[in-house]
């Protein structure tokens, strides 16, 4: 997308319609509406929903907030749904039943908790499998539609309703899954990690290219949610911006197994700059508490310099 223009982007219809009940300040449909401008005019699309967040809010039998055919699916099953779909249409236009002008991509989204956890097994085998089709996972980093549970994604020390803050307890003690990196080792065409940067830049060239690259394609994007990471709503964009600025959250891309660094910070900051403004981790700030922050700080850098090893790398 080297002609890349934004007021074009943006003036696309809208394929996700307002009215929906997500919360203000929501990261989730932000980047729904971001990823579906990645499709061209002309092409429908067949969108899957795992149950979460984003499936309650926004569908309500038989109404939803879709403008193309829509899909909910049970928690665990996004990958599988959407790969019967890609299967059936395929198996249609072979036996003559659609017209060459039927033209349809088929993308699915879930939470964190639908793909990194309950869902994995099913987006594991749809990319194995290699259906043509977006995986999107929007990462607000727990359970947020049962009650901010923990999930596999959700960051070391935070603050949750499973992993308590207390006298005996910094929060989540396990540091969370690297899914991009895991779903890039399935080796399929087109891996990618973004979020809401404040020019769209980014998600919508990578949302373009996993749309219309044959074959697999998974796009994980970080969407901060207000209730679970307790920031002021009008900060969402801040928040994204502080989580690439200090590494937290790099963006890079997978293409056909090369690894690309798409954007390295003039001076990366410190991790703190990121974990300050959100009430889930404000007890990392409590007198004595510096090592928290000092070992969440040494686990950023960590896998920073193994990103970099990995997108410097020549085969």
């Amino acid at each position: 997308m080297s002609d890349y223009n934004l007021r074009t982007m943006m003036q696309k219809p809208e394929r996700l319609a307002p009215g929906h009940r997500m919360c203000a300040g929501c990261g989730a449909t932000i980047a729904v509406r971001a990823v579906l401008r990645g499709l061209k005019e002309e092409d429908q699309a067949v969108i899957g929903n795992a149950t979460g967040c984003l499936e309650v809010s926004s569908y309500m039998y038989p109404y939803t907030s879709y403008e193309d055919s829509y899909i909910h699916n049970a928690f665990e099953n996004a990958g599988a749904t959407l790969s019967g779909v890609e299967t059936a249409y395929n198996a249609l236009k072979k036996r003559g039943k659609l017209k060459d002008s039927d033209r349809f991509k088929f993308i699915t989204f879930g939470g964190d908790g639908g793909t990194y956890d309950i869902g994995f097994q099913s987006l594991s085998g749809a990319m194995e499998r290699g259906h043509d089709l977006v995986y999107v996972c929007y990462d607000n980093g727990a359970y947020m539609n049962t009650g901010i549970q923990r999930s596999s994604a959700t960051p070391r020390f935070a603050d949750t309703t499973t992993s308590p803050v207390g006298s005996h307890s910094n929060g989540k003690m396990q540091s969370r899954k690297d899914l991009t990196a895991i779903i890039a080792e399935h080796k399929v065409p087109y891996v990618a990690q973004t979020t809401l940067t404040r020019d769209f830049r980014d998600i919508h060239r990578k949302a373009t290219k996993a749309i219309y690259t044959e074959g697999p394609a998974f796009l994980n994007v970080l969407t901060p949610c207000p209730r679970g990471w307790r920031y002021e709503t009008s900060d969402i964009m801040e928040i994204c911006r502080l989580a690439v600025d200090t590494c937290y959250w790099p963006l890079f891309e997978v293409k056909y197994g090369k690894w690309k660094l798409n954007y390295e910070p003039k001076k990366k900051l410190p991790i703190e700059d990121f974990l300050r403004p959100q009430g889930r981790f404000k007890h990392l700030f409590k007198p004595g508490n510096e090592y928290l922050i000092e070992q969440f700080q040494e686990e950023v850098d960590r896998r920073w310099e193994d990103l970099l090893f990995r997108c410097s790398r020549r085969d």
